[in-house]
């Protein structure tokens, strides 16, 4: 071997040992974590695997952050993770489930309309048609703005819903579903709630 090898083989065994404590690292301060803190380590775990070209680990630890970040209603916070996992993934099909619960959340209502379009395609992509019609049929159930009601119908129409498509479409004809919630802040209770549930379903699909 020569001298070369030899030092770059010893400078990459070192860089790796050192990603491997950073990790360890953060892994024990996100789980000595008091409530409420727990997310900012396993945020920082991931961008330092994203630095070290590991994508798979820094999804991975993206995704424990965003669920510590739902669990503590941290909802904004959670959303800057989720980008940061569709920077990386961008047919991250639970992860752009959970975004778009939270654009709901948070009556955005542009970015959700952008989000359900791309959740929908990841859906399809990924075959899981049937998992994303009931999340965005629950979407339209609960959902006030109508124009994100007709956009979840020609949805479900692309999902092969008809059925549901057309009962939807009922609901924006009629002014929103019978369960559609105007109070602001049941409607982003419940959509917290559902996007940690998207989150913890997804954990291992993200």
């Amino acid at each position: 071997m020569s001298f070369l090898s030899r030092l770059f083989g010893s400078r990459e065994a070192e860089g790796s040992r050192d990603l491997e404590a950073q990790l360890t690292r953060l892994e024990a301060e996100a789980g000595s974590a008091r409530a409420g803190y727990q997310g900012t380590p396993y945020n920082k775990a991931g961008d330092v695997a994203l630095r070290a070209g590991d994508k798979n680990r820094a999804v991975a630890y993206y995704g424990r952050a965003i669920d510590a970040f739902l669990e503590d209603q941290q909802r904004e916070a959670a959303r800057g993770v989720a980008n940061k996992i569709i920077r990386v993934h961008p047919g991250a099909v639970r992860t752009l489930c959970t975004l778009t619960w939270l654009d709901l959340a948070a009556q955005h209502k542009a970015t959700a309309l952008l989000h359900l379009r791309d959740y929908v395609e990841a859906a399809r992509e990924a075959g899981e048609n049937d998992r994303a019609a009931d999340q965005i049929f629950e979407m339209a159930r609960i959902a006030p703005h109508l124009e994100f009601v007709d956009a979840v119908a020609d949805a479900l129409d692309s999902l092969g819903f008809d059925e549901r498509a057309s009962d939807v479409r009922g609901w924006a004809r009629e002014g929103g579903a019978p369960d559609a919630l105007h109070d602001d802040e049941a409607l982003t209770e419940r959509c917290l709630a559902s996007a940690v549930d998207s989150a913890r379903r997804g954990r291992s699909s993200r």
